[in-house]
């Protein structure tokens, strides 16, 4: 029986949709963290009664793929034109604003070993720039490899607190340099163009003379 105001939301509910069920889960992430997300949490945001959900999905873990599904697909890099190193960039700064804004979704994923998947947006579009940086066929899964995990350690860096915390850090007294933190960086655009521009240079290096610039 349902509760009193809640509505039975059977299969034909239009709010148990695939993507009504997982917007509102996303919306309870972005709002109290993926501790916080619950099939009654949910049920409740829905209007519906918890047990309905479990007709489409079928528990929290199904849930957050189909959540992290479609965060993904709202990737969407816009990489073409200009040089590899141009594509590159705009490529990261894509990702970057789309973990601005579910923080505390890619923060959990970024844990998940399986957080990139082949079929993914960000592995497709990443693959593509390295093919047209001239990287060989060969080297592309391992290059990527490496540029995902350099990336995603500097977003959950700057996404947990950590990069800011350490860019505040004075040097140890007396070494060269010491003196208080500038604190010119506050919304991490800096760090984030340095690590970038390492990722470029870091790649221009791997690569044969000729295709390097």
């Amino acid at each position: 029986m349902a509760t009193t105001g809640q509505a039975t939301g059977g299969r034909g509910d239009a709010r148990l949709s695939e993507k009504g069920i997982y917007t509102a889960a996303l919306r309870l992430i972005d709002a109290d963290g993926v501790g916080a997300l619950s099939m009654r949490k949910l049920a409740a945001v829905l209007g519906v009664n918890p047990m309905s959900l479990y007709h489409h999905v079928p528990n929290k873990a199904a849930l957050l793929r189909g959540v992290k599904n479609l965060v993904a697909a709202q990737f969407q890099p816009q990489v073409d034109g200009g040089t590899w190193q141009e594509q590159l960039y705009r490529f990261a700064s894509d990702f970057r604003a789309l973990a601005h804004r579910h923080p505390n979704l890619i923060v959990h994923s970024l844990a998940s070993p399986d957080f990139i998947e082949p079929e993914d947006p960000f592995w497709t579009g990443l693959t593509g720039v390295l093919t047209s940086a001239g990287v060989p066929a060969t080297e592309v899964a391992p290059v990527g490899a490496v540029l995902t995990s350099l990336f995603s350690g500097f977003l959950l860096a700057e996404m947990n607190g950590t990069l800011g915390r350490l860019a505040a850090m004075q040097p140890a007294p007396g070494r060269a340099g010491s003196g208080a933190a500038s604190g010119a960086d506050a919304d991490g655009n800096g760090s984030f163009e340095l690590a970038v521009q390492t990722l470029i240079a870091g790649l221009e290096a791997h690569l044969p003379p000729a295709t390097a610039r």
